[in-house]
């Protein structure tokens, strides 16, 4: 085990199985909650505490996988370009929006997170979960949260998104295809939006558009929604 450990590949090898391994239970199962990228996580922490493998070695090869997060996220943009008419006629609203859902998202946040009684730290650390993780750890390090706890974070709201976006949009009968993709960008950023592809190339481009734009609002309203909501909740206080 110390001379696979030891090969800078293993992370990375360990990372491609355990998503393969997702991949394969997802698709014999068929069902939704059961989606590749928590499997996947799942997988590698049961087997890195099973064999007693420290994070660190892990890491010396799954960091390399942080080098295609900004590559993947780019590659979105081709599906978006197909879409350039729809995205022209309906700019207005898709702007709308993405700016309407990333405010409630950021204020909702840091009102349940006040009303539980979070830390600031870990408030400041939540706020950007909606967005993909370059512009999250970036946004948390800026408010000083905490970067570890908004990966997770961005992790989980992803699987979230990716596992109950379409049976929401059904269950609340939105059937317009550049409306669920938005949504779905914008709540659930990269990988709502590998589900919003699965549901057509519309709603795939819609929500790749949203998560540039949904990152670039949330770097401007997080540091205001924040100091707003703190200024506020002192003086009820």
């Amino acid at each position: 085990m110390t001379i696979l450990t030891n090969n800078i590949l293993f992370g990375l090898v360990l990372s491609l199985c355990a998503f393969e391994l997702g991949i394969f239970i997802n698709r014999y199962t068929r069902i939704q909650i059961l989606n590749p990228l928590l499997i996947a996580i799942v997988s590698i922490i049961c087997f890195l505490f099973l064999f007693n493998i420290d994070f660190d070695t892990y890491n010396k090869g799954g960091e390399f996988i942080n080098m295609f997060l900004g590559p993947s996220t780019v590659v979105l943009a081709v599906p978006l370009y197909r879409q350039l008419d729809l995205l022209k006629k309906n700019s207005k609203a898709i702007l709308v929006g993405i700016f309407l859902g990333s405010t409630i998202g950021i204020f909702s946040v840091i009102g349940i997170s006040y009303f539980v009684g979070l830390d600031a730290t870990i408030i400041k650390s939540l706020i950007p979960k909606s967005v993909t993780t370059p512009i999250g750890i970036a946004i948390s390090s800026q408010l000083g949260g905490l970067v570890p706890i908004t990966v997770l974070a961005i992790i989980v709201t992803g699987i979230i998104g990716a596992v109950f976006g379409p049976t929401i949009c059904k269950i609340f009968k939105i059937k317009d295809k550049v409306a669920i993709g938005v949504a779905i960008g914008t709540a659930s950023h990269a990988v709502g939006t590998s589900k919003a592809l699965e549901l057509g190339e519309v709603e795939g481009a819609m929500s790749s558009l949203s998560i540039g734009i949904a990152g670039i609002m949330t770097v401007i309203i997080a540091p205001i929604a924040y100091n707003l909501a703190a200024f506020v909740y002192h003086m009820i206080k």
